[in-house]
């Protein structure tokens, strides 16, 4: 019978699972027969330990009533005592019927006579309404029957705690050889299931590795090479079908010119059905083809025009160009990162949004030929964004009246203005104050975020200094820091950048400066180091936070500064708003910022602002 690969997969597993099954048996019994135990010790004395300690307390109660007869309280003493007397009786009942230790049972009927005796001294002494007779009667004979009543219980007690002593060392004990005998079973299976998976895995490959030899072969463009593979399974399938493949591809290789002509038309026919422009350049930056609405934007044949890319308008041309130049400088694919990079074109049906991306076009030895750039039609999408956006900012502003309302009518109640509070009533109103900020902080995010975007937030420019600029962002979050018990420290070049002055707007540069100084306090340990540092960079400026925290993975790096976007796993306290609201105002400075970080070392965000800061988008 020719079993399938699949089938041969499983096959190789069967010994591992065999060990598992193994293991788990063990393990089964290991934590059946220490919970056995533990249920035996419950069982058997916990609860004679109960009741003996409950008996005490019972016992040492009613020989408190009985002083409150001889201090005067003769009502009061009565109750406890009768309250107290039935507690006993009950209690004692219950260590009677779990006797499970020997001499248990002995010392259970000393009991029984000892507490007969006592109720009989006790049942005498209420009897007596003189106080000198009361006296008499609980010293003479009251008081040395409760001590036997009690030192008896204490012997239960005593004989019950020796004994979970005992059975919990035998658990104990127990535990510690299914522990090592588990151990040596786990290391026994464990090892004969890998040899046994590693056997059957190697004799599974060794047509994988005469497969890979054939392709490799035929990679290489030796299209007269043959896999053999002999069986019936997948693999002898697949060598078939890698054989058929070499021989149509020897066949093409030999093909005539007008097939060639045909494959050319038909990839043109599949470019010119894709629903957005796209345009093909060679290495020297050349558009080589274009489908049908590539030539429409370009508004001519990119084959007869020297210069097509100058029919475009200035803002697309230069996205074009920033694409195209960083595939074909060797950086892989060019994905946008967000709505922001698309350009607005005006275009026969109204204007579009154009979103630009590229891919590398590779060639048989996988170097890069060119480059493919697609200019994806977003219109749509962006109006939803702004849609949203909107609603967004609608809610938001909705929002702050009634929650303005709710804060006042909490500060009233906590400054006691319509009447006093419990302790526990401020505890809650504090906490809820407390909330209602947070909140109110949120709703000030999203609408800031709201009006940068829509560039409604009033930018107010001024000459500032760099080095007070640096110093005052850091005194703003010296508390902060104190409180998290992180040093904050700041890197500068003092007098240096004292002679330094950017054109900015300081209240909203503070607002970065505290949003990214924030964050990094809060991801990094206790007695760890936040520094802040500025330098200059060519034209621009450049300011870095940099903690010691667990760092950013490379895939988050991209998307941190998106709305509510918070890494899985990280702090949950904040909404995801800070490091968009922080890009949208250096963005609106005319700046760039980002974030470079390793896992476990820390990361270092940044943001650079021009020297000569353009005219603000956002007025």
């Amino acid at each position: 019978m020719t079993l399938s690969v699949r089938a041969k997969l499983l096959l190789c597993q069967i010994p591992l699972v065999l060990a598992l099954v193994l293991l788990s048996v063990l393990a089964l019994s290991t934590v059946s027969s220490l919970g056995e135990s533990a249920q035996n010790i419950l069982h058997d004395n916990y609860r004679s330990v109960l009741a003996a300690q409950r008996m005490k307390e019972a016992i040492e109660r009613m020989d408190s009533g009985a002083l409150f007869l001889l201090a005067g309280q003769r009502s009061a003493g009565i109750d406890q005592i009768q309250q107290h007397r039935k507690r006993f009786a009950h209690e004692l009942r219950i260590e009677t019927a779990n006797i499970t230790e020997v001499g248990e049972a002995e010392v259970v009927r000393k009991l029984h006579a000892a507490w007969e005796a006592y109720q009989h001294h006790l049942d005498s002494y209420l009897q007596s309404a003189d106080t000198d007779a009361l006296r008499t009667r609980y010293f003479s004979d009251l008081s040395p029957s409760f001590l036997k009543v009690k030192e008896t219980a204490d012997e239960i007690l005593g004989l019950n705690q020796d004994a979970m002593v005992r059975k919990s060392d035998r658990a104990r004990l127990s535990a510690q050889r299914w522990s090592q005998s588990t151990a040596l079973a786990a290391l026994g299976a464990v090892g004969m299931g890998i040899l046994a998976t590693t056997w059957l895995t190697a004799r599974l490959l060794r047509p994988l590795q005469q497969l890979g030899e054939a392709v490799r072969r035929i990679g290489s463009g030796d299209l007269e090479t043959r896999a053999q593979v002999t069986g019936h399974d997948e693999l002898a399938q697949l060598a078939t079908d890698i054989n058929t493949m070499a021989e149509q591809l020897l066949r093409y290789r030999r093909s005539t010119l007008g097939e060639l002509i045909a494959a050319q038309q038909s990839a043109q026919s599949i470019m010119d059905s894709l629903p957005d422009p796209v345009l093909l350049f060679d290495t020297a930056g050349r558009i080589v083809s274009a489908n049908q609405l590539g030539e429409v934007l370009l508004g001519s044949d990119v084959r007869a025009s020297t210069e097509p890319l100058a029919a475009l308008v200035p803002a697309l041309r230069a996205a074009v160009m920033r694409v195209r130049g960083h595939v074909l400088s060797g950086r892989g694919s060019y994905i946008p990162r967000d709505f922001g990079e698309a350009v607005a074109v005006q275009m026969p049906e109204g204007e579009r949004y154009l979103l630009p991306r590229a891919a590398p076009v590779y060639g048989e030895r996988g170097e890069v030929e060119g480059a493919a750039v697609t200019l994806q039609d977003i219109t749509r999408l962006r109006r939803f964004d702004e849609l949203k956006n909107d609603l967004v900012a609608t809610v938001a502003h909705e929002f702050r009246t009634p929650l303005t309302s709710l804060r006042m009518s909490i500060h009233l109640c906590l400054e006691e203005v319509v009447g006093p509070l419990t302790d526990k009533q401020i505890e809650l109103l504090s906490a809820a104050r407390e909330d209602c900020e947070r909140l109110q902080a949120f709703i000030d995010d999203l609408l800031d975020l709201a009006r940068l975007q829509s560039g409604r937030l009033e930018m107010r420019k001024r000459r500032v200094c760099v080095q007070q600029l640096l110093e005052g962002a850091v005194e703003e979050q010296r508390h902060t820091a104190m409180q998290n018990r992180v040093h904050l420290q700041l890197d500068s070049a003092g007098p240096l950048f004292a002679k330094h002055e950017l054109e900015l707007d300081p209240e909203r540069v503070l607002l970065v400066f505290g949003n990214l100084i924030a964050n990094a306090i809060r991801h990094t340990p206790t007695d760890g180091i936040v520094t802040v540092r500025g330098c200059e960079q060519g034209d621009w400026f450049r300011f870095e936070i940099t903690d010691q925290g667990p760092g950013i993975p490379l895939a988050y790096q991209r998307e941190v500064f998106q709305k509510f976007f918070r890494i899985p796993g990280g702090h949950s306290g904040a909404a995801g708003l800070g490091l968009s609201i922080a890009k949208e105002i250096v963005e609106a400075h005319g700046g760039e910022i980002g974030v470079v970080s390793e896992p476990g070392h820390g990361a270092t965000f940044y943001f650079l602002l021009p020297h000569s800061a353009p005219e603000a988008t956002h007025s």
